[in-house]
């Protein structure tokens, strides 16, 4: 605990200072020079510092951007989505949620309940599983195939009897929602619920998350699951340009 303590009082420094030696970020810590060195080498290797060669002077690295944009992603789009969500849900009736990867699970970011779902769960900030849930299978639709692929190899947990837990099975449905542009569950990750989600896209087009409407299966009727479909993803379609897509 006390390394990962100083690795983050380094990074910490860095920023700080902007850029920092060795023999300054040590007598910071006050520790020795040999340990602040090593401890520069493990970020280093991760690329969350960087070497000014000439000068020998460290600086914060890319590593760090790309976590700080990871979470600027979530912040954002909590943000963003807020108006989305809840007009989503006020004009369905129904619970809305939106998603973002978070490893090997969907993470829920942003929830509105429409007036049908008072007594509805609360999702917000639940790690769902990508495999059983109309979130997840976007995400899951949209990853570089050897993301997709390692996550594919993984067990796939059974919730249910209609859990689809065989990769070939589950390979050829993410095929037909990259096709088809939304994911529909019915009680897969719990009996009586059903849900359908859409994609919502950052400027370059990537899939950064999902937007989605849950409910129970007697009110979420194959009969009415089209027109659902419909409203998500013009959701997912107004999310998308508040997050600088098609601008």
């Amino acid at each position: 605990m006390q390394s990962v303590d100083r690795a983050v009082s380094v990074l910490e420094i860095l920023a700080r200072h902007g850029e920092a030696g060795v023999t300054e970020i040590a007598d910071e810590l006050d520790v020795h020079k040999s340990t602040a060195f090593r401890l520069l080498g493990v970020l280093e290797n991760r690329g969350l510092v960087a070497q000014e060669k000439e000068r020998g002077k460290y600086y914060l690295g890319a590593g760090v951007l790309r976590l700080a944009g990871a979470a600027a992603v979530r912040l954002d789009i909590s943000q963003e989505g807020v108006p989305v969500c809840r007009e989503l849900a006020d004009e369905l009736g129904e619970t809305s949620n939106i998603a973002v990867l978070d490893d090997d699970a969907a993470v829920n970011v942003m929830q509105a309940r429409g007036t049908a779902s008072v007594t509805a769960q609360n999702w917000l900030g639940r790690r769902t599983p990508l495999h059983a849930t109309a979130s997840g299978k976007v995400l899951l639709a949209h990853l570089p195939t050897t993301l997709r692929e390692g996550l594919l190899a993984r067990p796939l947990h059974r919730f249910t009897e209609r859990t689809v837990t065989g990769a070939a099975m589950l390979r050829g449905e993410l095929e037909t929602v990259a096709e088809q542009g939304y994911a529909i569950t019915q009680e897969e990750l719990e009996i009586g619920l059903a849900a359908v989600a859409a994609p919502v896209r950052s400027h370059d087009g990537k899939v950064i998350a999902s937007i989605s409407v849950s409910g129970p299966v007697y009110r979420l009727t194959p009969d009415r699951l089209p027109d659902l479909a419909k409203r998500a993803l013009a959701a997912g379609v107004e999310l998308s340009r508040r997050m600088g897509y098609g601008c």
